[in-house]
């Protein structure tokens, strides 16, 4: 498939790029918001676009062109407000579930947040951050999108283990980053994963055997 990766100069969606890169069965092509990230990108072969969660829909659909899926691995940031929150981690990622159905992509994955689904497991220091993704989830669920949203636990620099564990609902935990964007490029060809969501953390299950039994 030919995959965007949205968010390709975050912490995560760096992994994902350089996993897609290296990925035989897929071609790539990055989306970033500067000109610079781009030329980064362009001196390493990697296709790039540059564009904004902040843009236009239409903006946004033309930065998507050609592509048969959609990695959504991007966020505001630790360092932003509850303003940007808004609408990059909601508004943006919106706004890109509706460029991919006006352009006729179906195959979506989306990097969401441990327990996004269950307002009452939320951390208070993170409650805007958390209801943007909540919001954000529920408005893939009800598009028309064959999408899977992966909510990992606490995110680590830690070198990948390539165990994990996955369910609908799991308790508190944290999850090399590796690790995480190992599960969501594994997910893009698996037909169980597609309108499924899961909790994300360590375990002790090979990442495929994990997805294979969902």
């Amino acid at each position: 498939m030919n995959v965007l990766v949205i968010g390709a100069n975050g912490q995560v969606g760096q992994k994902v790029v350089n996993l897609l890169d290296n990925n035989k069965d897929h071609s790539l092509k990055a989306m970033v918001r500067k000109k610079e990230q781009a030329d980064e990108l362009a001196n390493r072969g990697i296709e790039s676009v540059v564009a904004s969660l902040e843009d236009s829909v239409d903006t946004i659909s033309e930065a998507m062109k050609g592509s048969d899926a959609v990695i959504f691995a991007a966020g505001s940031g630790g360092s932003t407000g509850s303003d940007k929150t808004l609408l990059v981690d909601l508004d943006g990622a919106v706004k890109t579930i509706e460029a991919a159905e006006k352009l006729g992509i179906k195959r979506y994955v989306m990097l969401s947040a441990l327990q996004a689904h269950n307002r009452e497991n939320w951390s208070e220091a993170l409650l805007p951050y958390y209801a943007a993704k909540h919001y954000a989830d529920k408005a893939l669920e009800a598009s028309s999108l064959d999408y899977t949203i992966v909510r990992p636990g606490g995110l680590l620099n830690e070198e990948g283990t390539g165990k994990v564990s996955i369910a609908e609902n799991l308790g508190r935990g944290s999850i090399p980053r590796d690790d995480v964007a190992e599960v969501i490029v594994s997910t893009l060809m698996k037909q169980n994963t597609i309108r499924r969501s899961f909790d994300l953390i360590c375990g002790d299950s090979l990442i495929t055997q994990s997805i294979g039994s969902l």
